[in-house]
Order: structure tokens, then C-alpha cells, then sequence
């Protein structure tokens, strides 16, 4: 009995629920949310996945709303050249990160395409 409480007090309190696994990145996105893709801010990733993001940005945005983000994934990453991608998606979270007014938004990828050089 005493085993199976340990085993209970030892278990993760918050199981890990992502199907694919998250990398830690700072790299610069391009977000663009509201009406009609109306508003568009410079953001910093915390991390990525092949299924999903979250960055950090200075506005408010709504979860579950429609979003639309590029970002450049560097040759350090890639092991070629550097990739330009773009993915659409919605907004699964917003946490505010205190007084700095900075949002923490993870958001899932529906759809992404690789951008040529002449796309932008």
C-alpha cells in the first residue's frame, strides 16, 4: 500500500501531452492576427514544434483566434541554408508575463509552406 502512494507523490503532477517534441528557440516571427490578418507584430519564439508555437509579444491576442506567422529558421538549425516558413494556425493559450505587458501565445500549426527568396 505505502509502495503504491510513493509511486503516487512521485508521479508527474502534469503528464506531458505533446505528440511531437518542443525546441527551445529565440528567433524573430512576423505575426499577423485580427480581421482579415489586419494587425501584424514582431514576436520572439520561446519554442517550436512540428505541430506548434509559442512566442512572446507585446498585444493582446484572442484564444482561439485564426493567426498566420513567418519565421526564418536559421542554418544552424536547418544544417544547410536558412528556410523561410510560413504556417497558419490558432491561438490554444495566452498568459500574461506581468507588468512588461508582454503575452506568452501558443498557438497549433494547421498548414505551413517553405517560402522561395522571392516570396515575402
Amino acid at each position: 500500500m505505502l509502495a503504491g502512494l510513493t509511486e503516487a507523490v512521485m508521479a508527474e503532477p502534469h503528464p506531458e501531452k505533446r505528440a511531437t517534441r518542443r525546441f527551445a528557440l529565440r528567433l524573430p516571427v512576423a505575426v499577423t492576427y485580427g480581421e482579415n490578418g489586419a494587425q501584424e507584430k514582431t514576436a520572439q519564439t520561446r519554442d517550436v514544434s512540428a505541430r506548434g508555437i509559442c512566442f512572446y509579444v507585446d498585444a493582446s491576442i484572442s484564444s482561439g483566434a485564426p493567426i498566420e506567422f513567418t519565421l526564418t529558421l536559421p542554418p544552424e538549425i536547418t544544417l544547410t541554408e536558412a528556410i523561410r516558413v510560413r504556417c497558419k494556425g490558432k491561438v490554444v493559450r495566452v498568459d500574461s508575463m506581468g507588468s512588461n505587458g508582454k503575452m506568452a501565445v501558443a498557438a497549433v500549426i494547421d498548414e505551413y509552406e517553405f517560402l522561395s527568396e522571392s516570396q515575402t
